[in-house]
């Protein structure tokens, strides 16, 4: 295993190159407003989950006889936390980065995931899937076409993207190391054999917002931190608008609701009360911050974000088989 310095330390320049000009105000704004009171979610130690994930890549690697892994890098929160974990279990020599952008909404971002990559210090390439998706749309049956399609389009493109890491994967005898947190899991935010495809998820067990905290005990660069979450698939599109509340909203209700099995009422009235005692203890809101917007959270929003965990159980578990008759 390497040392805890980061990852990034060695190679801080080539980061910062990318971050010029990379984030503007309002996605500042989205990425950092409304910090959820510190009661509404386990506190935990960053430098031991720090190390608890470099042990569990270690032993996950080990475990399989496998020479390394590969990232599916966006230029993203996850997968440059993931990428650096990776790199500080594992060294970066064991460490290969792919960056599958399709379309012109993804250049910028993949620019950034190939300056992410170089300070990171990992072999890594640049695939331009585009040609692919449109000879995979043009043999598709016509009654399943793409075009005008986001959803049914965004979901065969995360199928191409890992189809092409698990080609890596077996051609380098590595392991394809998945990025979703415990947000996306939990909600079913991901595709089905898609970013959901993966032999392990160092990120899976922590929520968001936990992310975003790692994401600074790691040192990553703080135009990454500070990018507004999204698929990236079209124009302006964010995981805010897709969830109908950002991740410092949804986590607390996630970890309330499926984590210690409240209702959507007592999940409202925990909220609420915590907002509340937040407020006293400041004396007072800004006068800047027309609303916490944890504090408006509604029973509608709540139900909506629960129902989305039940009904994506599937994505969470091995396909279904009949009962086994075996005496």
């Amino acid at each position: 295993m390497a040392d805890p310095e980061s990852a990034f330390d060695s190679h801080e320049a080539a980061a910062e190159r990318s971050a010029e000009g990379a984030v503007s105000n309002h996605d500042r704004d989205a990425a950092s407003s409304h910090p959820p009171p510190a009661s509404l979610l386990p506190e935990r130690d960053l430098a031991v989950e720090r190390d608890r994930v470099r042990s569990f890549v270690v032993d996950r690697v080990d475990a399989a006889g496998a020479d390394g892994v590969v990232v599916n890098m966006s230029g993203g929160l996850d997968s440059t936390v993931t990428a650096a974990l990776a790199v500080e279990a594992l060294g970066a020599d064991r460490v290969y980065g792919l960056i599958l952008p399709c379309n012109k909404i993804g250049a910028p971002h993949a620019r950034d995931a190939e300056a992410l990559a170089e300070a990171l210090g990992i072999d890594h390439d640049t695939v331009h899937l585009q040609p692919l998706f449109a000879q995979f749309g043009a043999v598709a049956p016509d009654r399943f076409d793409l075009h005008d399609e986001p959803v049914r389009s965004g979901n065969a493109v995360a199928r191409l993207r890992m189809a092409v890491a698990y080609l890596a994967a077996n051609a380098t005898n590595r392991l394809v190391c998945g990025t979703a947190n415990r947000s996306e899991l939990l909600l079913g935010y991901l595709t089905k054999h898609g970013d959901g495809a993966a032999d392990l998820f160092p990120l899976g067990h922590l929520y968001k917002t936990d992310v975003r905290g790692l994401a600074a005990e790691l040192d990553v660069p703080e135009f990454v931190v500070e990018k507004a979450p999204t698929a990236g698939f079209l124009p302006g599109q964010r995981d805010a608008d897709d969830l109908g509340a950002p991740y410092e909203v949804v986590d607390p209700v996630l970890h309330l609701g499926v984590d210690r099995g409240l209702d959507p009422e007592s999940i409202v009235e925990r909220i609420e009360a915590a907002v509340a005692e937040a407020e006293a203890e400041a004396d007072a809101v800004s006068s800047e911050t027309d609303e916490n917007e944890l504090a408006v959270v509604d029973r509608e929003l709540v139900a909506d974000l629960l129902g989305r965990h039940r009904a994506t159980a599937h994505k969470r578990l091995p396909p279904p088989t009949p009962d086994a008759d075996v005496e």
